[in-house]
């Protein structure tokens, strides 16, 4: 019997200590303090938090006992069921370029699922610095969020992965320091179904004006957890209407479209199961360029979603990179609840 999985989000201490850990911990991802790596698993992402929330931890749990290794620079640990990986590529890797950066970061995540019996990837976090920057090593001719890309599809093409219709849920955010890449995946032997935006474009359908090779990611994923538990799990989300930006220059406005961007995916992801999920009761990672935006943005979702909701009392504030230059804010988060999917 599948032991279920768990996602709890920990407030972590004023000297970035998580407290007592699960015993069963798969991993997790550490927003805020540089943290450092946990011996349990979870690994901070060295963002910047923003405003007095605090720095919090999205931690992945089961019950069943957990082993760890490595498969090349992919850091694992795994149950049965459930895998969690962490790859963090630096300055010496980043000399060969963005592109084999991305690739060799994905040959062994995917190198990883094989020798795991090829669960199903449920969400990838990719960080990125500089990500709308031009690629020095690379001739200095192609942004480098453009070259990850083509790095990573073709990672999903050679390992026979669902690179277009059915990718997982991602993100790809530039966090102000750091170099190379930092990758976080979670996978699970479990049913896992892509969720996509009626408002919006698939990312696999971009034209080539995004660069010569699409994102390869999903709106959203619906995964189940086991105990009769699904998680919605909602990819990095931004003002963007088709496959266009929209209000460029003007945040609250982008606020606004990215609120009507996560509710259209929270609607398509209803019709796709019998799970209550609600936006307000999710709890969110919101990305923002300009850290004095933080205090308005957060305004801005009180009004719209409650100060009391559980998004708000939740909701992490980091300052990154948008992957889009005229972008100023991206918006992911997750919710549980039980229910079970729908046939198609």
């Amino acid at each position: 019997m599948q032991a279920p999985l768990r996602i709890v989000r920990h407030r972590l201490g004023a000297a970035g200590n998580a407290g007592p850990v699960a015993v069963h911990s798969l991993g997790g991802l550490a927003y805020g303090r540089g943290t450092g790596a946990h011996a349990d698993g979870w690994h901070a992402l060295g963002a910047r938090a923003l405003l007095a929330s605090g720095d919090r931890l999205d931690h992945w749990e089961s019950a069943a006992p957990v082993r760890e290794g490595r498969t090349g620079c992919v850091r694992w640990r795994a149950t049965s069921d459930w895998l969690f990986g962490a790859a963090d590529l630096g300055d010496a890797e980043e000399s060969l370029g963005v592109e084999a950066l991305a690739h060799r970061a994905y040959g062994d995540l995917f190198a990883t699922l094989r020798a795991h019996g090829q669960p199903q990837l449920m969400r990838i976090w990719n960080y990125l610095p500089r990500i709308t920057g031009l690629a020095a090593a690379e001739g200095g001719s192609m942004e480098r969020y453009r070259l990850f890309n083509s790095g990573r599809q073709r990672a999903f093409i050679e390992a026979g992965q669902r690179t277009f219709e059915g990718a997982p849920a991602a993100c790809a955010l530039g966090l102000p320091q750091g170099s190379g890449l930092t990758l976080r995946f979670v996978a699970g032997h479990t049913a896992v179904r892509a969720i996509e935006n009626p408002r919006q474009v698939p990312a696999w359908r971009y034209p080539r004006d995004y660069g010569p090779r699409a994102p390869t990611f999903s709106r959203a994923a619906l995964a189940d957890l086991g105990a009769g538990q699904l998680a919605l799990l909602v990819s990095g989300t931004a003002s963007i209407v088709g496959h266009a930006s929209q209000h460029p220059g003007d945040t609250p406005a982008q606020l606004a479209e990215t609120l009507r961007n996560l509710q259209a995916v929270f609607e398509a992801a209803r019709a796709q199961c019998d799970a209550p999920f609600a936006l307000e009761d999710s709890e969110p990672v919101v990305y923002l360029r300009h850290a004095e935006q933080a205090e308005a943005v957060r305004e801005g979702l009180a009004r719209a979603l409650g100060a009391d909701s559980r998004f708000l009392r939740s909701a992490v504030y980091l300052q990154a990179e948008v992957c889009r230059p005229e972008l100023d804010i991206e918006i992911e988060t997750h919710a549980c609840a039980p229910g079970q999917l729908r046939p198609l």
